[in-house]
């Protein structure tokens, strides 16, 4: 089936010319993730406001934020105890850097806190400012290690197709996903791809999930050893993988991945930049999937994005060798201005006392159930080929033809009008694709669920009704 691209435009923000608010940010501003040729024409969705798990936008709209802005508010856009807990740092010590044996309160505490909750045995922790930054600083953490123990060649990264690590240089490269590359001059050299494990779309005719995660960790380590497995020096993947399209592993998937990388000592990085703090019901994804990572990368929900923090863990052989290294050249070499920034890490610090005292991660036990529920229920309608998820993230994704599993032409076409229409209805998602995710703030409660997916199942009936 064709759907007519041209058409699918929420008309949410008008073209306003003169000096509104929408020229001026058309005028002025180089927007992440956006055509720009589009946006010139229907200028900026402008958001003022927030309250709990609802924004606010210049029409007076109230919305609900179903992926909690970028699968990040974690306790929604209100929470006055993390304004407060900046505010008193900001009172305190407002900047303060981590070079050189410096340090603050905030990022002791901090990084002595997330040691204590991380559920495999790490030793340091890293402070950077964003997801790409932490996994950008996995990547010359791989090579480092690898120099410091004399194995200089052991550097090549695997990543996997329609992975999202981020937009630097190297977790650009890392990323799995065509737009993230094209007119990039991505990936770079040493980053390598391997299959993407989701079940319903890549499944062969007839094929047992076990026997497709059986397949996928071959191909895996057909990949090593085509290589070389002298030169392949580190594993990276998300637990459930998120930009990609909210693809949850096939059962036994990670079981047998590690076994091919403990086969070959490959080092193991966990990218829990989006599942990380609550998001399937555990306080890692780590522990959900029984991962057993050299390293683990956070951010997003580790402030509830009320500051712009991310962490690195790196467990003990690599921190020895960083010590090594270190004491060799003279300097770690290695590190951002705002490194620990004492206010992120006082927001991040108080946020996850939040998830603690409020019993936040027990409320999402209680609450994925009715989610997950709601989300499959999506399946009824004629074109939703899947739903899928964990916790308290999911998606659906949308088809031409549900028993061919036929994609909609042009790709991208669907998601994008049923992510318009769904705008209509009062609740903000995500198209990937054809693929439209949720993931809404952890404080959402269960009636707050059944009001989204009301909305949207109107949203898909009203969108079917005009294929």
């Amino acid at each position: 089936m064709t759907i007519d691209a041209t058409n699918v435009s929420a008309n949410i923000a008008p073209t306003v010319p003169g000096n509104s608010d929408a020229s001026r940010d058309v005028a002025s501003y180089l927007h992440p993730y956006t055509n720009h040729a589009a946006h010139e024409k229907t200028g900026p969705h402008i958001i003022t406001g927030g309250d709990g798990i609802y924004v606010t936008d210049d029409h007076g709209n109230k919305l609900i934020e179903g992926l909690a802005g970028l699968w990040c508010a974690s306790l929604g856009f209100s929470e006055k105890r993390l304004v407060d807990a900046a505010t008193r740092q900001l009172n305190t010590l407002p900047y303060y850097h981590t070079f050189a044996s410096r340090s603050t309160n905030p990022a002791i505490d901090l990084a002595e806190k997330l040691l204590d909750i991380v559920p495999v045995p790490m030793s340091k922790v890293f402070f950077a400012n964003s997801g790409s930054e932490a996994t950008d600083s996995a990547v010359k953490m791989v090579w480092y290690y690898h120099n410091a123990i004399g194995q200089p060649e052991k550097k090549k990264i695997i990543s996997r197709k329609k992975g999202y690590h981020g937009v630097t240089v190297a977790s650009a490269s890392m990323t799995g996903l065509p737009g993230n590359h094209k007119l990039f001059d991505l990936p770079i050299d040493r980053i390598l791809h391997t299959e993407t494990p989701h079940y319903w779309r890549e499944a062969q005719p007839g094929e047992e999930e076990e026997d497709f995660a059986t397949r996928l960790a071959e191909q895996l380590e057909d990949l090593i050893q085509a290589e070389g497995p002298e030169t392949v020096g580190a594993f990276i993947a998300e637990p459930i993988m998120g930009a990609g399209g909210v693809i949850v592993p096939p059962r036994t998937y990670f079981e047998k991945i590690q076994e091919v990388l403990a086969k070959y000592d490959i080092l193991f990085i966990a990218d829990e930049v989006i599942c990380g703090f609550g998001r399937t019901g555990r306080m890692f994804a780590t522990e959900t999937f029984k991962l057993n990572p050299d390293m683990i990368t956070v951010a997003k929900q580790l402030s509830s994005a009320y500051q712009p923090i991310s962490a690195l863990f790196i467990n003990d052989k690599i921190y020895q060798a960083v010590k090594k290294g270190s004491n060799e050249v003279g300097t770690f070499g290695h590190g951002f201005t705002y490194s620990g920034h004492p206010v992120a890490a006082a927001v991040a610090l108080e946020t996850l006392k939040i998830y603690e005292e409020d019993g936040i991660i027990e409320h999402v036990r209680n609450v994925m159930s009715p989610f997950q529920k709601r989300l499959k229920n999506l399946n009824k309608f004629d074109h939703v080929g899947e739903t899928r998820g964990r916790g308290l993230i999911g998606a659906f994704e949308l088809v031409a033809d549900k028993c061919a599993k036929t994609p909609f032409d042009p790709y991208g076409a669907a998601g994008k009008a049923v992510s318009d229409a769904c705008l209509k209805e009062g609740v903000i998602l995500r198209a990937l694709g054809d693929s439209v995710a949720f993931c809404p703030p952890l404080i959402i409660t269960e009636s707050q669920i059944n009001d989204m997916f009301d909305a949207v199942e109107i949203a898909l009936g009203k969108w079917e009704a005009t294929l």
